[in-house]
């Protein structure tokens, strides 16, 4: 019988999703569950699994096309009892009043939320937020989307219809990926995360006022924690022990002490967070991402340690969900597994700090005016300072190190 794959719905606010790569052609045989393509969406690059076991006889979709949710996207020929790959019908929930964090493609809230009928999703706010368009005339677009929401190409073919280029279509021509001039300059077109990522990183310079700061922190103790319990851990989890669940855990304690910084800006509001969504920047293969784990302040040390290895495994394997990317409070980047010792990260919009995690290496320091060699690792932090002055940021970092430097050196795991 003959079955129609859709474009799934990845997350609540996902529209649409752009194909990246098809891994099978037409002719292909396939099991269910075998990973059979590549999808891109404003917030996670994913690979999706044959929905059934057969054979793929029509592709619908090229690489590179943006399709809405609920779209067919290719065809089967299986012989098992199966209805339909589109996912069953959800009733929409209205949310509580919120502002979305995302990592890679941030689609920022409206400053008021839509009192109409029809969903839009954060990608066409944030177009429409951009380009002037308020709610009212957002209404009167026509919508080629499911239930006929208005999608990115509809949006972006209303502003070019009104005689208002949208921004995305200001850069230069870019010239075909690979091609080299006579001058010897290769020209490499950007792939989606990678103009993602450099969308968001221009919006938080030009959103937030950046101020960094940095301690050192002896790491001394936890060492020796690391060096007595590594093999035990290893053989129980399955995963080495690092040293970034101590500092998500000392981080989330030293938050509920100053949930300033566990904050967000929505106009004139301060909406404070009490609870933790900790994003963990994970470094891929087209650039960064940063999943959260949500709840953090609920976790324990092993939780923790466990938590930050899942995400940063699944990010690296595409195995995210949309929903694992929104909704952070507070960000970690841990630089220093490439050897840095200090660096200034960018805020991740709309928080209001960022953590920077340095190398750790043995330096010479005085303790007791006597000369020690100690594990050092420097701590970084980014504040906004819109709402986090220099003495609450020192405050802040200043906690982090007691609680890190004040790890029982013989505590087990």
């Amino acid at each position: 019988m003959k079955f129609e794959m859709v474009m799934p719905k990845m997350g609540e606010s996902i529209m649409d999703g752009t194909i990246l790569k098809w891994l099978k052609q037409p002719g292909d045989t396939v099991e269910k569950d075998e990973i059979i393509l590549e999808i891109s969406t404003d917030k996670v690059d994913s690979e999706i699994p044959a929905p059934v076991s057969g054979t793929i006889s029509q592709l619908l979709a090229a690489e590179g096309d943006t399709v809405d949710v609920g779209s067919v996207i290719a065809l089967f020929e299986t012989d098992q009892a199966v209805e339909s790959s589109a996912p069953a019908p959800q009733a929409e929930t209205v949310e509580e009043e919120t502002v979305p964090v995302v990592a890679a493609a941030p689609a920022p809230a409206p400053k008021s939320k839509p009192q109409g009928a029809r969903f839009y999703s954060p990608v066409v706010m944030n177009i429409a937020n951009e380009n002037g368009i308020a709610f009212a005339e957002l209404e009167t677009i026509p919508g080629s989307g499911l239930n006929g929401r208005v999608t990115k190409k509809d949006i972006m073919n209303y502003i070019a219809g009104r005689g208002k280029a949208p921004r995305v279509q200001a850069a230069a021509p870019a010239a075909p990926a690979g091609f080299t001039g006579a001058d010897g300059i290769e020209v490499i077109e950007m792939d989606r995360m990678r103009k993602s990522i450099a969308e968001h990183m221009i919006k938080s310079k030009h959103t937030s006022a950046h101020v960094s700061l940095y301690a050192e922190i002896d790491m001394q103790n936890i060492s020796r924690i690391r060096e007595r319990n590594k093999k035990a851990f290893k053989a129980r989890e399955g995963f080495s022990l690092t040293y970034m669940p101590f500092i998500a855990e000392a981080t989330t304690r030293a938050l509920k002490e100053f949930p300033m910084l566990n904050a967000s800006i929505d106009g004139d509001r301060i909406l404070v967070k009490h609870f933790v969504n900790l994003g963990i920047a994970v470094a891929v293969e087209a650039g960064l991402i940063v999943p959260n784990i949500f709840h953090a302040d609920e976790r324990n040390l092993t939780g923790l340690a466990r938590a930050i290895n899942d995400v940063a495994t699944r990010a690296r394997d595409k195995k995210l969900k949309p929903d694992e990317v929104v909704n952070g409070t507070f960000s970690i980047s841990n630089f220093g597994v490439y050897g840095t010792s200090v660096g200034f990260p960018i805020i991740n919009q709309p928080q209001v700090a960022i953590l920077g995690v340095g190398a750790i290496k043995k330096r010479p320091v005085v303790i007791n005016d006597a000369i020690a060699i100690r594990p050092i690792m420097y701590l970084s932090l980014t504040i906004d300072h819109r709402l986090i002055d220099g003495a609450m940021g020192a405050q802040f970092l200043q906690r982090v190190g007691q609680l890190l430097e004040g790890y029982d050196p013989e505590m087990s795991l």
